[in-house]
């Protein structure tokens, strides 16, 4: 936040860092009116059933196709609507069960994965506050949302699932008409710089030998005429296979001063004399998405 603000009048903040309101999931008679009859009516539950069962029918085994909330224990057989007794079916299955249990209906696995404790949503829901503490430090407002929250705004706008676009629907302050027709987004994406490993290992884990016998040398950060490894640079090409104008990231460079560009599309090589450095390595990855039209 604070590297956008050197270069961005941001006023306010809107935080997605809670991926599931546990509390909603597994009481949702404490949260009273707002949830039982409220906008945000079953979202929570729902997206945490698609993470948890992995978008597939726990009968089944089929994906991509339109999934139904079902009870493991049918509610005429005593069932409760709690998240430990939901699973996700398709229609068919749905259907076929009836008001058997899942056990009867030949699937008692299916009641011990749905009691699995929340723990993966609670680890990260652990960290909200101290996530929340630090933007506040920032003095600027802060908003704190939900997966399902984002989940909703996105769908009621009738948006694609991107994720520009959910970062755009993130908390209840998001305006009811967006004038996004013809956004074309900036896309930032934390790459690392590098990996920590020192040198290669064989596939037995030893250090890799130099055919001399002796053990190869650490790896070092190189850099050759200015360029390195992770460089966003534009390479202008004037004859050969890769002629033209290519943008990309330098994937190789070697002390030669021949490079090796990776696109978009394809794997480019050039030599350093063509390239020029549009953004050095800094640990993050920039591309341009496609321009938006509804």
């Amino acid at each position: 936040l604070r590297r956008l603000r050197s270069f961005c009048n941001i006023t306010a903040v809107s935080v997605e860092n809670v991926r599931f309101d546990t509390q909603k999931m597994e009481n949702p008679e404490i949260s009273g009116v707002e949830y039982q009859q409220g906008e945000l009516h079953g979202y929570e539950v729902r997206e945490y059933l698609l993470e948890k069962f992995n978008r597939t029918c726990v009968y089944f085994g089929v994906r991509d196709v339109p999934m139904e909330v079902e009870h493991i224990v049918p509610k005429t057989r005593g069932g409760s609507n709690r998240v430990s007794n939901l699973t996700l079916s398709c229609q068919p299955c749905n259907q076929k069960k009836g008001d058997q249990t899942a056990a009867e209906f030949g699937y008692p696995e299916v009641e011990k994965q749905a009691k699995v404790p929340l723990k993966d949503a609670a680890a990260v829901n652990a960290t909200r506050w101290e996530i929340w503490r630090r933007f506040e430090a920032t003095g600027l407002p802060v908003e704190v949302g939900t997966g399902g929250r984002t989940k909703y705004n996105r769908s009621v706008r009738n948006l694609p699932k991107t994720h520009w676009l959910d970062a755009v629907c993130v908390g209840q302050s998001t305006p009811e008409t967006l004038n996004i027709n013809g956004m074309q987004p900036l896309q930032i994406k934390a790459m690392g710089r590098g990996q920590r490993q020192m040198c290669d290992n064989d596939k037995y884990g030893f250090r890799r030998k130099k055919k001399d016998g002796t053990f190869a040398s650490p790896r070092t950060v190189k850099r050759v005429h200015g360029f390195q490894t992770g460089d966003m640079v534009k390479a202008t090409v004037p004859k050969g296979k890769y002629q033209g104008t290519h943008i990309g990231r330098l994937a190789s460079v070697r002390a030669r001063g021949a490079f090796s560009v990776r696109t978009k599309s394809e794997m480019v090589q050039s030599n350093y004399k063509y390239c020029e450095v549009i953004q050095h390595a800094d640990g993050y990855g920039y591309s341009i998405g496609d321009v938006f039209s509804l």
